[in-house]
């Protein structure tokens, strides 16, 4: 029972530190899978794979080589110069989504709620200090809580969109009048690439606290096999959108035809979708940061958050065209180096 627990606590933080605004829009999805209709949903497959092998992989790696942070895990990786070059580029993919995370912070509070543009990124940085005053105890019980509701949402609302959608059948099996196989197979190495590459940064510390390879392995299996499920239902739901590639929070025009009832709890999740993202690419950063500057946590907290504010002053949709698909290239050379990288038997 305790590595269950465990490894659930584990699979709410992977969830919680991979799924952001962008999956939670839609949009992200759309960009990434739905757009290729059949070669979509199997696609997700193969990066529904990545995510429950790699997953584990990283962490039981993490456990092997007792690495402390990412910094550490690079090295192995990459070896002592090159992964001074992934270290650094690690650092800014990490402010750079938190920043995208913020920015949608803003967007959803003043779009959505009517505030002020700039509340929605204060009070997501005052709730980030709070929890992460708590330490590890503050991300495992922020994920174990907001993660479940996801999923459930997720599921809720492809039954209640699919089943009214005439002729679903038919438009799940469709493949665009040009059909770009090759191109969605690149579509979801990116994709779990760009995840991964981003997740390690919390999962390496996490699965050297735990220390345990049964209850890290467990838990990564569980986190990408969850992972694969939201994909597969918001694959599913967003096929009953006509045009989905028209608008820019495509879930939000489902949930108003499907579950209109539902609404306020899918602002809500939003929240919860970005917020779990902030809190644990902050987490991983000031285990990073915290080895050069030795001052007490918070202040390393107040000063990410600092940066990550300025940074997400730019607007959020010129942040997330600019930096998703960089990051998802580049973090291919991660993908590939950790495949190949040989598997420790215990």
């Amino acid at each position: 029972m305790k590595i269950w627990t465990g490894a659930f606590q584990i699979a709410a933080v992977y969830v919680g530190t991979v799924i952001g605004a962008g999956f939670a829009t839609g949009k992200e999805i759309v960009e990434f899978f739905t757009r290729f209709g059949l070669h979509g949903f199997l696609s997700i497959l193969i990066a529904g794979y990545l995510f429950v092998f790699l997953g584990s992989k990283i962490m039981t790696k993490a456990i092997d080589i007792q690495a402390n942070s990412f910094e550490e895990f690079n090295k192995y990786l990459y070896g002592d110069k090159l992964s001074k070059i992934m270290n650094t580029f690690t650092i800014v993919m990490l402010l750079g989504i938190c920043a995208v995370m913020m920015a949608g912070a803003d967007a959803l509070f003043h779009e959505q709620l009517g505030y002020p543009k700039s509340i929605g990124a204060i009070l997501t940085g005052v709730l980030a200090i709070l929890v992460m005053a708590i330490g590890a105890k503050g991300l495992f019980a922020v994920n174990s809580f907001v993660v479940p509701i996801l999923v459930l949402f997720s599921f809720i609302l492809m039954l209640k969109s699919v089943p009214t959608t005439s002729g679903y059948f038919e438009i799940f099996t469709a493949v665009p009048a040009t059909p770009k196989p090759f191109q969605s197979i690149i579509a979801a190495l990116s994709y779990a690439a760009l995840n991964l590459a981003l997740a390690q940064a919390v999962l390496v510390p996490i699965a050297v606290e735990i220390n345990n390879k049964a209850t890290v392995r467990l838990g990564g299996m569980l986190g990408g096999l969850l992972l694969t499920f939201v994909l597969i239902t918001s694959h599913m739901t967003l096929l009953t959108l006509q045009n989905f590639t028209a608008f820019d929070i495509p879930m939000a025009v489902v949930v108003r035809y499907a579950a209109s009832g539902l609404y306020f709890i899918y602002v809500v999740v939003i929240y919860g979708e970005i917020f779990t993202s902030v809190i644990g690419n902050m987490y991983g950063l000031e285990r990073q940061i915290r080895k050069y500057i030795p001052i007490h946590s918070i202040y390393i907290f107040g000063g990410i958050l600092l940066v990550v504010y300025v940074i997400g002053l730019i607007d959020y949709g010129v942040l997330l065209s600019i930096l998703y698909p960089l990051f998802g290239y580049v973090s291919l050379i991660f993908l590939l180096i950790l495949a190949l990288k040989p598997t420790k038997r215990i």
